[in-house]
């Protein structure tokens, strides 16, 4: 998962392009870059690392000009590893050009393999550099027809800006609308981002959803709006968006994520009470609002009894495992008078390999409390995400291979429930699942999956 940010027709392009990426640094904490256009130049600057230490007041000043695009990234295609890091910036036959990407392209390794073939140089793992060389070959005499003639090879997920040296920007998302992209107005300035947050940070006014298909070129002649490409035929809309990514005050789909998630957690106290339980408590922060709505149904009181360190990233986007593994005792830490004697109901969004749940529940109950039942907030995930998120091989993970029963065995939890997929289409306001894709759930995926590697589309051993 990423985030994107980009700004026209502002003097301090680069400075509000900062302050966005800061509001979406829960989309990614493994890079950070902007790249700005002024007088017919591009200037960049990309580091490993988080947006408040990349991004000094000395290295804004050097970020030139009234449009500006950013980028925070953490690794669903190519490694962790600053070759990666976006908005990645190339010269080619047309000028020069910057890319930034939020999703992943399904057929990118197909794609890679021709472009080698008939001759090209790769500089990055990133799938994104794919989109990067069918623009540079492109016979189209326009830049945004060399954008549209690309995309059409492209299948996938991707909410993707584009700035030239000419100071146009090109932002498009694909027609699924897998990830999101909103437009902004900061006065006369337009703004691109993947969530409401950032234009909350920067008071800037929030106009619309960009359309899934829909391309949207700001240059010197003002905003114009296309839709290029063949309607997709049915939208794709992230659901795990709603159940994790997300920041809660964000409107996502139509939707303020806040609300969803409580509805989540009513939905949830529905489906698997638990009468005899003494407090609800959540896995902070993704598990709050769900919390707070499984508390409201049940009437079963809600407290706090983990306390969440804001020091330590996100644990399911930290891109080793070893750090992941690690990072649970340092992430939270459990209130051990709210907990003693008591039984406890746990909500939490999802489970991925079990290993964070096992730790969890494991700490409640040294802690002191008498019973633990782990409550999810979405249904059991089964199935690789190919469209932009990182979960794991389905070998990894541990819906895909166990009972309920055995789960809750597993994470040593007094009982465990999770959402029915019919729940989760009912809190999102979709409940046949007909414009939120699922496949991480289901195992209903919207593409084809070309060029895949085969230890993520493997059977379960």
């Amino acid at each position: 998962m990423c985030g994107v940010f980009g700004i026209v027709g502002h003097p301090e392009a680069s400075n509000l392009a900062y302050l966005g990426l800061h509001a979406l640094q829960h989309r990614g904490q493994e890079s950070a870059g902007i790249v700005s256009a002024d007088a017919g130049r591009l200037h960049v600057h990309r580091e490993m690392g988080l947006v408040a230490d990349i991004f000094t007041a000395p290295v804004l000043g050097e970020l030139a000009g009234q449009v500006a695009i950013g980028h925070v990234r953490y690794s669903t295609a190519g490694g962790s590893s600053m070759k990666n890091a976006q908005p990645l910036v190339v010269s080619y036959a047309g000028g020069r050009m910057a890319v930034a990407h939020n999703g992943n392209l399904t057929n990118a390794q197909a794609l890679r393999d021709e472009l080698e073939q008939s001759g090209a140089i790769f500089q990055s793992d990133s799938d994104s550099e794919v989109i990067i060389h069918l623009i540079a070959r492109s016979r189209q005499p326009a830049f945004e027809q060399k954008v549209v003639e690309a995309l059409g090879r492209v299948q996938g997920a991707y909410s993707l800006l584009f700035l030239t040296e000419k100071g146009q920007l090109v932002a498009v998302r694909d027609p699924y609308g897998f990830r999101p992209l909103v437009l902004g107005k900061l006065r006369q300035a337009c703004v691109l981002t993947s969530e409401t947050t950032a234009l909350d940070l920067i008071e800037a006014e929030v106009v619309r959803e960009i359309e899934p298909g829909e391309m949207v070129v700001v240059d010197e002649g003002g905003m114009r709006s296309s839709r290029p490409f063949p309607a997709a035929p049915r939208l794709g809309r992230c659901v795990f968006e709603h159940v994790y990514f997300a920041k809660p005050d964000s409107v996502l789909f139509g939707s303020t994520v806040y609300e969803v998630r409580k509805r989540l957690g009513m939905q949830l106290a529905r489906e698997h009470p638990v009468p005899e339980a003494d407090l609800v408590i959540a896995v902070p922060d993704s598990g709050v609002p769900a919390a707070i709505g499984y508390s409201q149904v049940s009437r079963i009181p809600y407290d706090v009894g983990l306390i969440r360190s804001h020091y330590v990233g996100r644990t399911f986007i930290e891109p080793q495992q070893s750090i992941r593994h690690f990072g649970v005792k340092l992430k939270l830490s459990a209130v051990r008078e709210v907990l003693k004697g008591k039984r406890v109901v746990v909500v939490d969004d999802s489970i991925v390999r079990g290993t964070t749940s096992r730790k969890i529940v494991k700490m409640i109950k040294a802690a002191g409390a008498a019973e633990v039942h782990l409550r999810i907030s979405s249904p059991p995930t089964q199935w690789p995400c190919y469209y932009g998120i990182d979960t794991p091989s389905r070998q990894e993970l541990i819906a895909s291979s166990h009972t309920v029963e055995e789960i809750a065995r597993y994470v040593t939890a007094d009982s465990l429930g999770y959402l029915s997929l019919e729940g989760l289409g009912a809190a999102v306001g979709d409940p046949q699942s007909r414009t939120f894709c699922t496949a991480c759930f289901s195992g209903q995926y919207l593409t084809q999956l070309e060029s895949l590697p085969a230890r993520r589309l493997g059977a379960v051993a």
